[in-house]
């Protein structure tokens, strides 16, 4: 098992980072917001869960642990493999996708691309039990901090959203309607996780 890498970027995609490590590139595929904190040359230090299939092996990579274990634990449902429980870490943080297990949020859940009515009723029914135990689903995200933004990092979190699943006008008034408030977020994760929240209405 891979548990974590280190390593200097040489490439970072919408959905994915390219790490070094021992000279040997490996591809780690992230959330958008993940990616997005990445730059080619900077080092990246993820913690990342290794999937083995018959014919391939994919590594996922995470922030921190928190996210790392929730994807892990995600997967214990059955119909939910790891592009799922990626997508749904893609659209929620780890608190919110926890909060809305143990309050049996079905309309949180179901704004994931991917997740059905009977999808996100069996993720309650098979983890809300386990995410009470944690004692950590009434977490609070921290609001996101204000000025504008410039169009390329807007342009960024639209290819973003519609590599989830949006329309291209979709993504489009998203980011606007977020990055035009007063207040509005001004990195691309905060944005995308803004724009996720504004598409959730």
């Amino acid at each position: 098992m891979i548990a974590s890498v280190r390593g200097p970027v040489r490439h970072v995609g919408l959905d994915h980072v390219v790490v070094e490590v021992g000279g040997v590139g490996l591809l780690v595929h992230t959330t958008p917001a993940t990616a997005a904190e990445h730059r080619p040359g900077q080092e990246a230090d993820l913690e990342t869960s290794l999937v083995v299939r018959e014919e391939s092996l994919t590594l996922y990579g995470f922030g921190g642990a928190d996210a790392k274990a929730l994807f892990q634990q995600l997967q214990t449902v059955s119909g939910v493999g790891p592009r799922l429980a990626l997508a749904m870490l893609s659209v929620h943080a780890p608190d919110e996708v926890r909060r809305a297990l143990a309050q049996g949020d079905i309309a949180a859940l179901t704004k994931v691309p991917g997740i059905g009515r009977k999808s996100a009723e069996r993720l309650v029914l098979e983890l809300k039990d386990k995410i009470l135990a944690t004692g950590t689903a009434a977490a609070e995200l921290a609001p996101a901090p204000g000025a504008g933004v410039v169009g390329a990092v807007q342009g960024q979190v639209r290819e973003a959203l519609e590599g989830l699943g949006w329309s291209a006008k979709q993504a489009g008034d998203a980011v606007s309607a977020v990055t035009g408030r007063p207040d509005g977020p001004t990195e691309v994760s905060e944005i995308l996780r803004a724009a996720l929240r504004e598409l959730g209405r």
